[in-house]
């Protein structure tokens, strides 16, 4: 497992990771979003989905239809989880469709569903530091997805953010 931690300290850089992230992260990875409510799942998503051609006004939080499709320079399929029972429920809604697609699945709240999770998937735990810094950690999990974290923080201090 590879690990990193970068700080945000304004939404701007926020959305930087956002483009850094929809760069590197190959078609077919699953990302799990984890932090508070508030914490910035949601804008990270935007601004990959920004990123990707997708206006970022079109993505909203899925909390209660659980899933959104954007179609971009690459598919993302955004779940929010928050409401989801347990393994059980989620796996009714089939989610190796998804995760076994060419498109990128961005999961809110994706701790609920842990065991549910394949076996290769990139992890990012954001912590609130202020109003607009953020603390990422990104770890890929699993042997496939090893180099992304160095990529990104390569690609972030290549932009200056680092």
């Amino acid at each position: 497992m590879s690990t990193i931690t970068w700080e945000a300290s304004s939404e701007e850089q926020t959305q930087q990771l956002g483009h850094v992230l929809a760069d590197l992260i190959p078609p077919g990875t699953v990302v799990s979003l984890n932090g508070t409510l508030g914490a910035g799942k949601t804008r990270l998503v935007k601004a990959m989905a920004s990123a990707l051609g997708i206006p970022a006004e079109d993505v909203i939080s899925p909390t209660f239809v659980i899933m959104q499709r954007y179609f971009g320079g690459k598919t993302l399929y955004h779940f929010d989880v928050y409401r989801i029972k347990d393994d059980d429920e989620f796996l009714e809604l089939g989610p190796e469709e998804y995760f076994d697609s060419e498109g990128i699945t961005l999961l809110e709240w994706a701790d609920r569903v842990a065991n549910c999770l394949p076996r290769d998937y990139l992890r990012v735990d954001i912590e609130v530091l202020g109003e607009t810094t953020r603390m990422f950690t990104i770890a890929s999990v699993g042997a496939e997805l090893e180099n992304i974290p160095l990529q990104v923080k390569d690609a972030l201090e290549a932009t200056g953010a680092a």
